[in-house]
């Protein structure tokens, strides 16, 4: 689990769109802002799963860019999702997105 940071990821959903919505002003203060954290989503997690997550917890899902130093990936940079939410949320997330991970691969 990664804390977010507001230059890091992007709402998969805003790369959908090619320019912001002009109606939707950005009014949250400092104190409304809410610690996020991140859990990066492995490769190859069945989209069921992924889909499953977003329905059941109060996450969104993003793209994070991240190095990756396994296999021969020696530091490559590659775009990777994830889901952002609160810390509760996501340790949630995290716990579920394994355990049906597991099932997956035992099936």
């Amino acid at each position: 689990m990664h804390h977010a940071t507001e230059d890091q990821g992007r709402k998969v959903s805003e790369k959908m769109t090619e320019e912001p919505s002009k109606d939707i002003a950005d009014t949250t203060n400092e104190a409304e802002k809410e610690e996020l954290f991140d859990i990066l989503i492995p490769p190859g997690v069945p989209r069921r799963i992924i889909k499953e997550v977003l329905e059941k917890f109060d996450v969104e899902l993003i793209e994070r860019k991240q190095r990756l130093y396994f296999a021969n990936m020696a530091g490559d940079e590659r775009e990777l999702l994830a889901f952002r939410g609160k810390r509760e949320d996501v340790e949630k997330v995290e716990k579920y997105m394994y355990d049906e991970l597991n099932k997956y691969i035992n099936e």
